[in-house]
């Protein structure tokens, strides 16, 4: 149908997702998706059910605003218990349907127009437009090309009157490192006698390998007083495709966020509350995650051990960078479109993460999949 009015957009320079793109090219080509971080496996039965059985009882209708008491208690007692704070539940938990709303009704109620707010590129692509879309600037800092690390003089440098906001990923989205002991410390630094909020994106808390510690805001009090964190059940329990996350924070910031959140989506999905309420209660349904996820990382590296890439390390998350420049001088953008086209295998070109389309010749790899697809997935790059 063709419309009479013209729609003043307030995204003009946003399109499709890459991840819609990749996934549709996926498709076509009949490619294994090694691009997208979403297992493909199916997660415990018993949380299946667990969901079956609080539909079979009558839930689901509306959950109240802030999630159901039984969940937020349980996420409440889990963080005590992992980073040594409590938040009430009653005040400083809220169910949120989906992390990706947790992100937007975080930067909403607390970003206004006129402000700025740092985040770190390569990033998760839904940090600037959210910040754009408050009339507010998002101030973009790389991290080193080498290792992916935070330049916090350059954070020092970028921040003024104005900023109100850092947003930090750690496990990072898509560099799998994480933030250490001295990233802490600058971070401390930087914000510290200022009005900084910082926004954690923690949806991969319960991923990181080889011993490492996950360095939730959450542990030091004088960064958890000003910080929101947002985390995710879909990551911690494969399964994306439900929709259901949490945000904690000060009272004081909370009651903020909730009011954007009331107005946003209400309540997250009933019966998934009261199944993840249930999960909670047994610690190895997350904690195992880390072993689990180390295996898959090290399944696909040896699997890629004889291919022509250069694989980054994968401290955290479900991702892994490889480098191509050794044996292609193709932008990354037209090196997984033949990847697609002659290996049949879908992968993320890293230029995506980045306002600027920065190109330094690595693409995304998923190894949130199952070992068969794992296993093929590689044979077929090993073939390029």
């Amino acid at each position: 149908m063709q419309s009479a009015l013209h729609a003043r957009s307030k995204l003009p320079d946003v399109g499709t997702t890459i991840f819609t793109v990749i996934g549709q090219l996926a498709a076509e080509h009949d490619a294994l998706n090694l691009s997208q971080g979403a297992p493909n496996f199916a997660p415990d039965a018993k949380l299946v059910d667990g969901v079956a059985q609080a539909m079979r009882a009558g839930h689901n209708q509306y959950a109240p605003m802030a999630g159901i008491g039984a969940l937020r208690e349980a996420l409440s007692n889990k963080v005590e218990q992992l980073y040594g704070v409590r938040y009430d539940p009653t005040s400083e938990v809220t169910v949120i349907a989906s992390a990706s709303e947790g992100l937007y009704s975080t930067i909403s109620a607390l970003v206004h127009p006129g402000d700025e707010v740092i985040y770190f590129e390569p990033s998760f692509d839904s940090y600037a437009p959210i910040v754009r879309l408050q009339g507010a600037t998002p101030v973009p800092i790389k991290l080193s090309l080498e290792h992916f690390r935070v330049n916090w003089d350059e954070v020092s440098a970028a921040i003024t009157p104005k900023t109100r906001m850092i947003i930090i990923n750690t496990p990072h989205n898509p560099t799998a490192t994480i933030f250490s002991d001295a990233d802490i410390e600058r971070l401390r630094a930087v914000t510290r006698n200022t009005d900084i909020v910082i926004l954690a994106d923690e949806v991969y808390e319960h991923v990181v390998f080889d011993g490492a510690k996950h360095q939730s805001m959450a542990c030091y009090q004088d960064l958890a007083e000003r910080s929101v964190i947002v985390s995710s059940f879909g990551k911690s329990y494969h399964v994306t495709g439900w929709r259901v996350g949490y945000c904690l924070a000060p009272a004081a910031l909370m009651d903020e966020i909730r009011k954007v959140h009331q107005f946003m989506v209400f309540s997250a999905d009933t019966p998934m509350q009261y199944a993840f309420a249930d999960a909670l209660a047994h610690k190895e349904s997350y904690l195992g995650l880390s072993a689990f996820y180390q295996k898959k990382r090290d399944l696909l590296k040896e699997a890629l051990r004889e291919s022509r890439f250069e694989l980054l390390p994968s401290e955290g998350s479900f991702f892994m960078l490889a480098r191509f420049r050794g044996f292609s001088d193709e932008s990354d953008s037209d090196f997984v479109l033949r990847l697609i086209r002659d290996a049949q295998v879908a992968t993320i070109p890293l230029s995506a993460f980045y306002t600027d389309g920065t190109d330094s010749g690595l693409i995304r790899l998923s190894f949130s999949k199952d070992d068969a697809t794992l296993i093929e997935g590689a044979r077929r790059l090993c073939s390029i």
